[in-house]
């Protein structure tokens, strides 16, 4: 068995972000404001853990899945085309990640099993139509990610009303690092990005709005949240300036590396200065996977 094809075909520099997107979701249930956890709460954070992993690795396999006969021509050294894992290999291996992803969040609740099947069928449907349209597709992904910090959220029962509309703070971001990779294999995308720009500054007036009618300290978040926006808004300038695939490659890697940055912000918020920089630490180990690894 190609053990390392299996790792290639799951994006691990991706995963890490995920991971972070727990994270975020259970320091703003309110897990990292109080001082006792116990062996229920560190489980159940374990297997939301290994859920969002095994459900993030399924998407991205099916992605690939999906992308075969585009990939032959464009993206001819990825794993599936480059004969590194079958088609057929692949299939199984996506939905085994999903059935583990799926079974090992009904461990924790039905309703974590309930958020993680929705997730499953949300990557599913991205990547077999939506990712094709130029609205939905931003969308349907962004949703993907939205739905995997309300997974983060449900380690609580039940979640709190009051926090679910923080849902879609990284659908829009999310949307905004799909329409930069629209066409990122033959350039040409410049209004794309353009609006991109216009979404993040959208989640920066969100987490504004954070600071006003939540318990959430702008003051702790601040330094997360200039990081997170600063090396997007560079990233995706000089793809602008220089609209080819490498630069728009690069913009996207940097979008999907910054969600840690950008959810280290929330626990920052929501819990302290101490556990986002906990959180942080996650970027060097996705920084370092992303270049043993492809991001897009």
């Amino acid at each position: 068995m190609q053990w390392s094809g299996y790792i290639q075909l799951i994006r691990p520099a991706n995963i890490v972000t995920a991971i972070a997107d727990i994270i975020a979701g259970v320091a703003i249930a309110g897990l990292f404001t109080i001082d006792v956890w116990n062996q229920k709460i560190i489980l159940d954070l374990g297997l939301l853990l290994l859920s969002t992993s095994c459900l993030y690795g399924g998407g991205i396999v099916f992605n690939d899945v999906f992308d075969i006969e585009e990939d032959k021509i464009h993206r001819p050294e990825r794993v599936i085309p480059s004969g590194k894992v079958s088609l057929q290999q692949a299939s199984r291996f996506g939905t085994l990640l999903f059935i583990i992803g799926i079974l090992a969040a009904f461990g924790v609740s039905i309703l974590s099993g309930g958020i993680a099947a929705s997730i499953a069928l949300l990557a599913l449907l991205y990547d077999k139509y939506s990712k094709h349209h130029l609205v939905l597709g931003p969308l349907n992904m962004g949703a993907c990610r939205g739905t995997n910090l309300l997974l983060g959220m449900s380690i609580v029962q039940p979640i709190p009303s009051q926090f679910l509309w923080i849902g879609l703070l990284p659908i829009i971001f999310v949307a905004a690092i799909t329409l930069t990779a629209q066409k990122e294999s033959q350039g040409k995308n410049k209004k794309s990005i353009m609006v991109a720009m216009v979404l993040d500054a959208t989640i920066v007036a969100g987490i504004l709005l954070l600071s006003r009618y939540f318990n959430f300290s702008l003051k702790s978040a601040s330094i997360f949240i200039v990081l997170w926006y600063g090396v997007n808004f560079l990233a995706k300038l000089k793809a602008i300036r220089h609209n080819h695939p490498t630069a728009i490659k690069k913009a996207v890697k940097t979008g999907v590396l910054s969600l840690i940055p950008l959810n280290a912000g929330y626990v920052a918020g929501f819990g302290s200065v101490y556990f986002g920089l906990a959180t942080l630490c996650l970027l060097p180990l996705s920084i370092y996977l992303a270049k043993k690894f492809a991001v897009t």
